[in-house]
């Protein structure tokens, strides 16, 4: 065989591997004219190589940001050295439908991608080929892992019968908002309120129709408080409340209407019937002597035992 027909073999042997590798080859001159273009992109694009070769890259993929690809091909360029993006970076490069079995309920194709500078015998780049890889699975299966990850951990700060925020949770966060307080003091308060005569309600009733009735309370807590109040289940029928910016005079008005809402609450339980009960509040705002958020939390207990003492259903403010 003559050297000539060799090199032709081994053109033809490599144009063959070209089409059939399971990556798509993008090859586009200095001015974005596509050059290359092999049967992963083809069949994952939908449009032939005689539709897209020697075509703008920007006519043929719209959407594609113009100013970011340029400005990293202009880095391939000038450095002469190969770059990488990864879905992380950019979920893709080209927007290819998903046709993955496993991952099928992806929208597109996940990619990773190499950027090559593409000398000519000079040593001057006179293209780029780009080499874009198909990572939705692994790509779905990370999303999927850190979706799980969000959902544990959101899961570990909830009390699992109400679903606000259980004690441990609530009691870092309301830290959180000791410490800013020492910073810089804020007009925050707190609400400590408990449900009146709740073990009577389950001694009478049993503890599902009480379970019932626990839930019912945090709804109404979850609807009449504000997106940056911080609700948790203390303990028992025990319930708390962080009022960020809050003065206590406001703090006094939400804990009344909270008070009303409970009260005109009737919880409908398939053994017992309707049920009904009120609730006992103690609000305490921000005072400089508290030494520890305990002392926080003390004071506001305290009032909510003046109010059981006073007759329970009603707002106490220390």
């Amino acid at each position: 065989m003559s050297t000539a027909d060799s090199n032709l073999a081994e053109f033809h042997w490599l144009m063959d591997v070209l089409q059939t590798i399971d990556v798509g080859i993008l090859v586009v001159r200095l001015d974005n004219r596509i050059l290359a273009w092999n049967s992963f992109m083809e069949n994952h694009s939908g449009i032939s190589p005689d539709d897209a070769i020697d075509q703008d890259l920007f006519e043929v993929f719209p959407d594609l940001p113009r100013e970011w690809f340029e400005h990293k091909s202009r880095t391939v360029v000038q450095l002469k050295n190969r770059a990488f993006t990864t879905w992380e970076q950019r979920p893709y490069l080209l927007r290819f439908k998903n046709n993955r079995p496993i991952t099928g309920s992806a929208e597109f194709m996940y990619q990773n991608c190499t950027f090559i500078p593409v000398t000519n015998i000079r040593g001057e780049v006179e293209s780029l080929c780009i080499i874009i890889y198909d990572v939705t699975d692994e790509a779905i299966n990370k999303l999927e892992q850190q979706r799980t990850n969000a959902q544990l951990k959101e899961l570990s700060r909830l009390d699992g019968l109400t679903g606000l925020y259980n004690r441990s949770y609530w009691e870092k966060q309301l830290e959180q908002e000791f410490r800013r307080q020492k910073r810089a003091v804020q007009t925050t308060s707190l609400i400590i309120f408990d449900i009146d005569h709740f073990k009577q309600l389950n001694d009478i009733n049993g503890h599902l129709a009480g379970d019932h009735m626990l839930r019912q309370v945090a709804d109404v807590v979850r609807k009449t408080i504000r997106t940056s109040d911080i609700p948790g289940r203390f303990g028992g029928e025990e319930f708390a409340l962080i009022l960020p910016d809050t003065p206590p005079d406001d703090a006094v008005r939400l804990a009344e209407r909270l008070r009303e809402q409970v009260e005109s609450l009737v919880v409908e339980d398939e053994q017992a019937g309707p049920l009904q009960v009120t609730i006992s509040l103690g609000v305490a705002g921000w005072h400089s002597r508290y030494e520890r958020h305990q002392d926080w939390m003390v004071e506001a207990d305290q009032a909510l035992y003046r109010s059981k003492a006073a007759g329970r259903n009603c707002v106490t403010l220390a």
